[in-house]
């Protein structure tokens, strides 16, 4: 599963929610190995150049104040519905490149999943802005990540930055224009916060079409019985003998 996001999405960020419920309902009954997929909302924003979110939509959007505001306040409604604490006012904005770089290091340490939740919530419910280096570092510490190595990442603007391009550049090849951006099995494609039910339906295909039901073919006499075989199938035993 991968799944192309960027942490300042909000709807990346009720998205994911969602589709974990989905995951959490089939446990058991599918294998769900999941990858963060790098795609930035802002490519062209300078890193340190941050800004309150509402002043970013009615500046990029052209929308009022009042209407900035109200989404907000939507938003924030339907994060709550899903469990997730969100910050209605008072939320920066800014590039996400380098948390983009932290995300590939975080992948390679088997931290993904932490780190990627952890910038999240520092994003949407924190008081304190995720586009701070000092924050990022305690974040991504906080989250099991080396101190040093974090540093070093952001030290060195060339480190895993081939990694996030080529995930945008996937991105753009596969025709996905926005995010949350979801992919099963290189073969179904989820665009979009959609509902826990669509994601549960999506999975639950691709599973089944990965492993598909044996179709049984009765042949010869002397032949064993495969799955979904019925044990009245000549030449094969059951649980109740062999019949002759």
């Amino acid at each position: 599963m991968d799944i192309w996001s960027d942490i300042a999405c909000p709807w990346c960020y009720v998205g994911k929610a969602r589709f974990d419920k989905a995951v959490q309902q089939l446990d058991g009954k599918v294998d769900v190995e999941i990858r963060h997929r790098s795609f930035e909302l802002d490519p062209h924003r300078e890193p340190g150049d941050t800004a309150p979110v509402v002043d970013m939509l009615v500046k990029k959007y052209g929308m009022s104040r009042a209407q900035a505001q109200a989404g907000e306040y939507r938003l924030g409604d339907l994060a709550k519905a899903e469990g997730l604490e969100y910050r209605t006012e008072g939320r920066d904005h800014g590039n996400t490149f380098d948390l983009h770089r932290i995300l590939h290091l975080a992948a390679e340490r088997g931290l993904e999943a932490q780190v990627w939740q952890a910038f999240y919530v520092a994003n949407f419910a924190d008081e304190a802005s995720i586009f701070e280096r000092g924050r990022v570092i305690d974040v991504s510490v906080a989250a099991g990540l080396d101190k040093d190595e974090v540093v070093a990442v952001l030290d060195d603007p060339e480190a895993y930055r081939d990694a996030v391009r080529a995930d945008q550049a996937e991105a753009a090849a596969l025709g996905a224009t926005g995010v949350p951006f979801f992919v099963v099995d290189e073969k179904y494609g989820v665009s979009g916060a959609q509902p826990t039910e669509l994601f549960t339906e999506v999975l639950e295909k691709a599973w089944g079409e990965k492993r598909p039901a044996i179709t049984t073919i009765a042949g010869a006499e002397g032949a064993s019985s495969t799955e979904h075989a019925e044990s009245s199938i000549s030449g094969a035993c059951g649980p109740d003998g062999c019949p002759v």
